[in-house]
């Protein structure tokens, strides 16, 4: 794919950027340090389940706040490397310095996770409104699948690299990986900030600021003439709730649950994330020959079913296994998914407008996605995790009813292919 684009240099860097920030995803936030949290620094699972959902939520909050605003003054001033930058180093900063919060220090490590997951979703939005600078109509689903790919290749091999130098995984070993993640995202992003260029620079002036927010309320007045972004973009909110919970409390429900250890954790990582690289290389090509909407479709439907067989797992002998094989289905679909919703997002946003947009696809994935984790907290503390997935599958199930709502322009949209 990347030997076929004209600026395969600058793709092949913008892309690294998913490898260089997916260890923080893989290992931080899903496998290790949520449940490493829960079952060694809280005083029990169960409050420490609702304060992992909690912090979530948080996040959600403020970057739902922050994205819009800091969006548009990245259109108007030209300064995305500026906040790419910025934040790129303040989340690797603040995964390096997780290794210090010990037993009973959960206000400590839920600070530090805070700021660093505010700043790692806040560098991914201006990561991500480069696409469509970098691509095209013809190439968006490639070059956005094949990002996503190389994304779970950089957590796969650093779960294998936290396995070869620190095995036992005893607590000091978990503290020592988020040293390795923080450096990893250091290292990898570099060719990123050193090859992708802005598109427009001017120095800064206070009436960008003036004008970000002018451009929000405009943005606000004229949503009616973005119908199928608006329709698209709540239909997201949905869905996307759901693989926000799956991420946050997937490796809890594993530890919690079904009673896996912190190895075997480790090891379904390794095998989520060779299927989730698989998945987004391989239908980030199909995409290009079917359309979005239809991968969007069965990845929604796939990781509905997927959901449906982690819940029934406790009820059988072989509960791990089954639950197994609902992770790699997972896998598959959460990269196709992701990378579906960004390319149809760079297909469907004004050039004049990708900044601020891609701060408001931010917003739609963030606006709600604290409810996810938030019920999924409550229905636990009330009953148990098992019932709590019930919240994950009426999000995907409420996103596929939306999403096929849609009256989608053939002329702009692949999917009669």
């Amino acid at each position: 794919m990347i030997s076929k684009i004209k600026n395969r240099k600058e793709v092949f860097a913008w892309s690294l950027y998913d490898f260089a920030n997916q260890p923080f995803t893989t290992i931080i936030i899903t496998f290790i340090y949520s449940a490493f949290f829960t079952k060694v620094i809280a005083e029990n699972e169960q409050i420490g389940t609702t304060m992992w959902a909690s912090s979530i939520a948080l996040t959600a909050i403020i970057v739902a706040i922050l994205s819009p605003i800091l969006g548009a003054i990245a259109d108007s001033g030209g300064y995305r490397k500026f906040f790419l930058i910025l934040f790129t180093w303040v989340s690797a900063v603040f995964s390096i310095l997780l290794y210090f919060p010990e037993a009973g220090d959960t206000l400590l490590a839920l600070t530090l996770f805070v700021i660093a997951n505010i700043a790692f979703e806040m560098g991914t939005v201006f990561c991500n409104s480069y696409l469509p600078d970098l691509s095209n109509s013809k190439n968006s689903g490639s070059i956005s699948g094949f990002a996503w790919g190389l994304g779970f290749v950089g957590g796969l091999i650093a779960l294998f690299l936290s396995l070869f130098l620190f095995p036992d995984l005893d607590a000091i070993g978990i503290r020592r990986i988020n040293i390795l993640v923080g450096v990893w995202f250091l290292v990898f992003s570099i060719p990123t900030i050193l090859f992708v260029k802005d598109r427009k620079k001017e120095k800064f002036r206070k009436h960008h600021i003036l004008d970000s927010f002018a451009s929000i309320r405009k943005t606000f007045r004229t949503v009616s003439y973005y119908k199928t972004i608006s329709q698209f973009l709540i239909a997201r909110l949905f869905f996307n709730d759901g693989l926000v919970t799956i991420f946050a409390l997937g490796g809890i429900y594993a530890v919690g649950t079904l009673d896996f250890t912190f190895n075997e954790v480790m090891q379904l990582g390794i095998v989520l994330n060779l299927a989730a690289g698989i998945g987004s290389f391989v239908f980030g090509y199909i995409e290009d020959k079917i359309g979005v909407k239809k991968i969007i479709n069965i990845s929604l439907f796939v990781l509905t079913f997927s959901t449906l067989l982690a819940f029934v797992a406790p009820y059988f002998l072989f509960q791990k296994e089954i639950f197994w094989v609902a992770g790699v289905l997972i896998g598959l679909m959460v990269g196709p998914n992701q990378s579906c919703s960004r390319s149809l997002m760079a297909q469907l946003t004004p050039k004049e407008k990708q900044n601020e947009f891609f701060g408001f696809f931010a917003l739609t994935g963030k606006a709600t996605s604290f409810l996810g984790p938030l019920l999924f907290g409550i229905v636990t503390s009330m009953y148990n995790q098992q019932m709590a997935l019930w919240i994950i599958i009426l999000l995907f199930v409420i996103g596929f009813i939306l999403f096929n709502r849609i009256q989608f322009d053939s002329l702009s949209l692949q999917d009669e292919n």
